[in-house]
């Protein structure tokens, strides 16, 4: 993605929204740091996020300020909506929150009420407690969802982008199916997903295929390996598509052979508890509730037990690790879905005691009306006799 992927007016208002919300919550100034954030205000598609970063949203009429590697500054000069690009380290170490500091006092945020995203993965916990020192009482609040909170309901163009990327999931799971058989390794298989989804214009999704096949089956993330299938196998496989960053997943299970009635047994538990979710989705519904129909299924099915993590969550622009937002529907989520929203739909079931698992992964777009389905790939357990 670059600041060229949308309109001007576009950035222009999601940047107005971020500072009204700021003015809502009585800041000052918001030091973004989650790459989806720095994207999603200023087009940058940099790797700047290996380390220390952020972006100084002031009030209005205040530049955005970037702060990165050296490495990155020219990149944020040419292909983003940063109006001061500023970097450290060169050829050279430099501490980075040095730097910050001296940005800090610059733009005066010192004397104002600072909010802080503070992101997994992205944040060393040495950087966070540096900022902490350098803020003191301008530390006002942490805003790690301040952005995240408004990114959630995607705009025309970005839905117009996940459309794409949806498109491109369904070629990869294509090429999956076409290539399976006893024989191939986990890797060739996955390679061949890669090879089709980079051919046809997918970007590099933010996660790695997670693909696990006879006894590694009961893997809820296994990656790939060197492992030959053979005749009889159970596995599942999720890939994941990008377009302009905007990502969209796509998960199925396989067996090789006739599957037995107990592989049978879990692939439509989990279709079952999947189509529960799909129909429970729809605008202004709490996220608990397409989370609590897949439960009751897969609870019925005498399956607690195995059911491993949350049944979907909400998807945008990937990163890596992760390409997930941070609604999730689970027990205890405080979210409403909203038209707009772009969702897993996941519910798994990993049974480690007999060595099989199964998840089927498909994406909606939450609508007025209800959830309507991106794929086009068929929902059947795919088998190769």
């Amino acid at each position: 993605m670059s600041r060229h992927d949308f309109t001007a007016t576009e950035f222009a208002e999601r940047l107005a929204r971020v500072r009204n919300e700021m003015a809502a919550r009585d800041l000052d100034w918001l030091v973004a740091i989650h790459p989806a954030s720095i994207h999603w205000l200023t087009g940058s598609d940099a790797k700047s996020y290996q380390e220390f970063q952020c972006l100084l949203v002031g009030p209005e009429g205040a530049p955005l300020v970037m702060l990165a590697r050296q490495g990155e500054v020219h990149e944020f000069e040419t292909d983003s909506l940063a109006d001061e690009v500023h970097g450290f380290g060169g050829g050279e170490n430099e501490d980075p929150v040095a730097a910050f500091a001296r940005l800090a006092r610059r733009h005066g945020l010192l004397g104002g009420r600072v909010g802080v995203e503070v992101p997994a993965y992205y944040l060393h916990p040495h950087h966070y407690l540096a900022l902490r020192e350098v803020l003191g009482a301008a530390l006002a609040a942490d805003a790690s969802e301040l952005i995240a909170g408004l990114k959630l309901v995607k705009s025309p163009a970005e839905i117009g982008f996940v459309r794409q990327a949806a498109a491109l999931a369904d070629l990869g799971m294509a090429r999956f199916a076409g290539d399976l058989a006893a024989g191939r390794t986990e890797l060739a298989l996955a390679g061949g997903v890669y090879e089709t989804l980079l051919a046809n214009g997918s970007g590099i999704a933010a996660s790695p295929i997670n693909l696990v096949s006879g006894p590694r089956s009961a893997y809820s993330h296994g990656a790939p390996t060197a492992r030959r299938l053979a005749p009889g196998d159970f596995g599942s496989i999720e890939l994941g598509a990008a377009f302009n960053r905007y990502t969209a997943t796509l998960g199925r299970q396989f067996a090789l052979g006739r599957p037995t009635a107990r592989m049978v047994e879990l692939h439509d538990v989990v279709r079952r508890a999947a189509d529960a979710m799909i129909a429970a989705i729809r605008d202004g519904v709490p996220a608990t509730v397409p989370h609590q129909a897949a439960r009751a299924i897969i609870g019925n099915a005498g399956l607690e037990p195995y059911r491993v993590h949350t049944s979907g969550y909400s998807l945008g622009p990937g990163f890596p690790p992760s390409w997930a937002e941070p609604l999730h529907m689970i027990g205890d989520s405080p979210y409403l879905l909203k038209a707009g929203m772009v969702l897993t739909v996941e519910p798994p079931v990993f049974v480690g005691p007999e060595g099989l698992g199964a998840r089927i992964i498909d994406n909606v777009l939450v609508t007025d009306e209800g959830a309507e389905l991106l794929g086009r790939t068929q929902r059947d357990l795919i088998v190769v006799e």
